[in-house]
């Protein structure tokens, strides 16, 4: 399976997904405005595209840039497990 195709068939073909969208689904322990400090500051390395220059507009997640991370953490959850399984 293919991420990326996944997430688009999930989001209706969209390239930036919301960020509000994207907490919800993926990020549900954190409010919108707690995501996207953490983005602005790295600690999810998911960059954060801004529409304008504006604090107030619209923020999302590139489909693909959502598809790397998830890959990148599923990686890391198997790499644990055959860690803890050897």
């Amino acid at each position: 399976m293919n991420t990326t195709f996944l997430l688009m068939a999930q989001y209706g073909g969209k390239a930036i997904i919301p960020v509000e969208q994207a907490c919800q689904d993926y990020f549900s322990h954190l409010s919108p405005n707690k995501l996207i400090q953490k983005l602005s500051v790295g600690e999810i390395t998911i960059p954060l595209v801004r529409m304008e220059a504006s604090q107030k507009c619209a923020k999302g997640i590139y489909l693909v840039d959502l598809a790397s991370y998830l890959d990148a953490r599923i990686a890391a959850a198997r790499k644990g497990l055959t860690a803890m399984t050897r």
